[in-house]
């Protein structure tokens, strides 16, 4: 009992009041709503920060306003607003309309073409700006420095190897030393090959750019983070993942070790869809020091605490029969998750939605 209460029962969740606010410098015309201004509170006072609000809420406009209140109060000297390539221009003209005198970097594809990305890039490291506003796949071009990479890489394969380590003792598994020595170098080679940087050019690395906070809109873009699990043959789990979602993380991990726990904002209407694998990735974006204080430092782990692989019988593809298929597909101690993850998620379940808000 004392173990649960320090580890899982020990979170009283913040109230975040926004009321007080004044945004200066914002467009008179243009009023923020209660939530949005609470969620501008819990972005200014809190740390990293999941906007799931509904589709409509207004996540971009508070993004924007936020941007614009840690730049004025010091928080953050360097923000970037990561949005899909197609909203780029419709995001600088709603930002200029929200703040008229806002001094703003737009990156444009000529402007991350192979002969102007150095030039584009060091405007970004060189310039005093409000707000830099890229899309998803320019962002994925700056790369991390190789120093920092390769440490991150290590500390998460020697995270994976424990985690095998730990499996064993607690399973009693008769695994071999050439089987861990094997699993160990499959391990290895998935990371390496999700973190390669063959496709960016030699840019200043993304720690000398200065920045300090990110604002990622449609943020489930990045949930394909490549999950390494003992499990087999368990839907609902993949193992691989997509190098934007592997190059978000190194960047998250970087951000929240400058800033201890803030400088991150995801936006997003759907933060799970598919697999409830999805709520461990943004878990791990956003609080992964939460997880390794309950002790989770592997999926595994996290899987054994909120999840549990239910085996049914189901149609083959084929038609032809029946088959048991295993899926990762129940949660358990949903309670303690969800107070967990409420450390981070803003959610907004009615909204009254007019058209000025974007």
């Amino acid at each position: 009992m004392e173990y649960y209460n320090n580890t899982f029962n020990s979170i009283r969740l913040r109230e975040y009041d926004g009321y007080y606010l004044q945004f200066p410098g914002m467009n008179p015309e243009i009023k923020l709503r209660t939530h949005q201004k609470n969620a501008i509170a819990r972005i200014l006072l809190g740390g990293n920060t999941l906007l799931a609000h509904c589709v409509g809420a207004g996540k971009t406009f508070t993004m924007m306003a936020a941007c614009m209140e840690q730049k004025r109060l010091g928080l953050a000297n360097k923000n970037v607003m990561v949005v899909p390539k197609s909203l780029i221009g419709q995001t600088a003209g709603e930002f200029m309309r929200l703040y008229p005198s806002a001094n703003i970097l737009v990156a444009t594809e000529r402007d991350f073409e192979k002969s102007r990305r150095k030039q584009f890039v060091s405007r970004i490291a060189t310039g005093d700006y409000d707000c830099i506003i890229m899309s998803h796949s320019q962002f994925e071009k700056i790369p991390i420095s190789k120093e920092r990479k390769e440490r991150m890489i290590n500390d998460q394969i020697d995270e994976l190897s424990y985690a095998i380590d730990e499996l064993k003792a607690k399973n009693g598994e008769r695994w071999t030393v050439k089987q861990m020595e094997s699993q160990k170098k499959k391990l290895e080679e998935q990371l390496k090959s999700l973190a390669d940087e063959s496709r960016k050019d030699d840019l200043i690395s993304f720690e000398e750019l200065g920045i300090d906070s990110v604002m990622v809109d449609e943020a489930h873009h990045f949930k394909n983070l490549a999950i390494f699990s003992k499990m087999n043959d368990v839907s609902g789990i993949s193992s691989s993942g997509a190098k934007k979602a592997t190059d978000m993380q190194l960047k998250c991990q970087y951000l929240t070790e400058i800033n201890v726990g803030r400088g991150i904002v995801f936006a997003t209407g759907t933060p799970l869809s598919n697999s409830m694998c999805e709520l461990y990735v943004m878990q791990l974006y956003l609080q992964k020091e939460a997880l390794e204080r309950m002790g989770i430092h592997h999926f595994d782990a996290w899987a054994a605490n909120f999840g549990e692989v239910t085996t049914a019988l189901e149609l083959t593809v084929e038609g032809s029969g029946f088959r048991f298929k295993s899926r990762f597909n129940k949660f358990t101690n949903l309670p303690e998750l969800m107070l967990t993850f409420r450390e981070v998620v803003l959610c907004q379940e009615k909204v009254q939605v007019k058209s000025e808000l974007f």
